[in-house]
């Protein structure tokens, strides 16, 4: 059941850190919702206060360069980026995995970094994320501090941001624009629906690229391969770096046998690039 709250809708970034700087420890922010209006009607979060990031105009900024890379701001929704054409044309893996994610009507609230925040195993942007070198940019009322991706998500719903923070922005630097990209994921049943396992691979001409989640607590980053690299040497390091559990989704060996048939796939021209003209599309 839901508990009372007091909910804030501050204007301007400046607010919203003074505000935490003092209520910090017993609030909770949100920008989609998604997730925490879940968990506090189940009896899982109690918050005193509830911190509502929508009304700050800059972080619903989406910006793309080709020598600063991506920038995602905090109430950027999924759908937003999947339909975005600079991420389409420079970085397509975020469009295909985005479009897995959840539903069309759910993926117009939800955004990118609340899915990386909440640091679910299952996220659908994590993996993507980890592929692409995405960096969090966290700012409270004493200053900004940036962390690897792979550094900010520390365990199944743990981070390392602090109660006086705010993740305002993801940024994805252009190291791997234009790199084709696939990913796969395993459901419970068929349409949309919470990941089993799933994997995301990109490939340049310098290297390959590929991460896993729903196989260890947090997402799994495989080392960089040769661009000509074949499956069965990436599937060989997969399975030496996860580690599954049998849970009431899937057995380890499910999931570990899951890995190895997405890896399969993406090797074997599971990876797309998107032109110039589809993007704009």
């Amino acid at each position: 059941m839901l508990h009372d709250f007091s909910y804030h809708r501050p204007d301007t970034l400046g607010d919203a850190l003074s505000f935490l700087a003092r209520h910090g420890a017993d609030t909770t922010v949100f920008s989609g919702g998604t997730d925490l209006f879940v968990v506090i009607r189940a009896g899982l979060a109690r918050p005193a206060h509830v911190l509502d990031l929508k009304g700050i105009a800059e972080l619903h900024a989406l910006d793309w360069s080709a020598s600063d890379g991506l920038s995602i701001g905090a109430c950027v929704t999924v759908n937003e980026l999947v339909g975005d054409s600079d991420v389409r044309r420079e970085f397509p893996i975020l469009r295909i995995a985005g479009e897995e994610l959840a539903t069309y009507q759910l993926r117009n609230r939800a955004t990118v970094i609340g899915n990386i925040v909440t640091a679910s195993p299952c996220g659908d942007m994590s993996g993507p994320l980890y592929t692409l070198g995405g960096e969090v940019v966290l700012q409270s009322a004493d200053g900004e501090r940036r962390l690897p991706l792979g550094e900010f998500i520390t365990g199944v719903k743990r981070t390392m941001i602090r109660s006086d923070e705010i993740v305002t922005r993801i940024v994805v630097p252009p190291t791997w624009a234009r790199a084709a990209g696939g990913y796969e994921k395993l459901k419970r049943i068929k349409g949309h629906d919470l990941g089993v396992v799933s994997v995301a691979m990109i490939k340049s001409a310098a290297a390959i690229r590929c991460a896993i989640s729903s196989a260890a607590p947090t997402p799994v980053l495989l080392p960089d391969f040769p661009p000509d690299t074949d499956a069965e040497t990436i599937k060989k390091k997969a399975q030496e770096m996860i580690s599954p559990i049998d849970d009431v989704r899937a057995t380890a060996a499910y999931r570990s046998f899951m890995v190895d048939e997405f890896i399969n796939r993406l090797v074997d021209g599971g990876l797309s690039t998107e032109t110039a003209a589809e993007a704009a599309v």
